[in-house]
């Protein structure tokens, strides 16, 4: 990985059981985790790895980096499909070996309070882009460099990134990571977030297959 920004250093290390609900498995889905903590981060938040078992001789690890989602991912928010891909990247990260970053980016970067505020701006007919930029705030304010330190300081080589955001992918690649392809996500769509999911398809180029799902 080549360097374009400010070294990190990992902190701490510690093991952590884990267990997920999941369609897949109603009564859970249990693994075990590697979480760990680092220091000098370009924005000195407290973000955090997941590393998730090795993988097989010659294959590429999976990458997953997941934006903070307090009302998707503890709370099970329908509005987003932020919970469920929570869910299924640590089945497949933990399947075939890898590192889940859980970046503290609630609402695309704007914070809680402000995206509750966009979600009042949709319910009057906006879409999640358009919500943002009504409250003079970025359509999405996310920046990736204390990602690419992160994954540097794990010493993670090439890999495949888990996502259907192009600007993920892009972002990592300008800050020298080795991202050899993406993977897309699965298709969580329900009456209650297909609006926010075309949105990400139709603004910002979202691999997302809509087509015979709610509308």
């Amino acid at each position: 990985m080549a360097t374009v920004h400010a070294t990190a250093a990992v902190r701490t290390r510690v093991t952590i059981p884990l267990n997920f609900p999941s369609e897949h498995s109603p009564d859970g889905y249990a693994t075990t985790a590697e979480a760990v903590t680092f220091k000098g981060l370009a924005d000195g938040r407290e973000h955090l790895a997941l590393v998730f078992g090795h993988p097989a001789p010659g294959a590429a690890p999976l990458v997953r980096l997941h934006s903070e989602c307090l009302t998707g991912d503890v709370f099970g928010s329908a509005r987003c499909d932020c919970g469920p891909q929570l869910r299924e990247a640590v089945e497949r990260i933990s399947e075939r070996g890898g590192v889940l970053l859980y970046l503290r980016q609630e609402g695309r970067g704007i914070g809680l309070y402000n995206k509750l505020d966009a979600y009042a701006l949709q319910d009057g007919g906006l879409d999640t882009y358009e919500a943002n930029a009504a409250l003079g705030l970025p359509e999405d304010g996310r920046d990736y460099t204390a990602a690419a330190q992160m994954l540097e300081a794990l010493g993670t080589g090439p890999f495949e990134l888990l996502t259907n955001n192009p600007d993920k992918a892009r972002q990592l690649r300008d800050l020298g990571a080795d991202v050899t392809a993406t993977v897309p996500t699965g298709v969580f769509a329900t009456d209650a977030n297909v609006r926010y999911l075309n949105a990400k398809v139709e603004r910002t180029g979202h691999t997302i297959a809509l087509a015979g799902l709610a509308a």
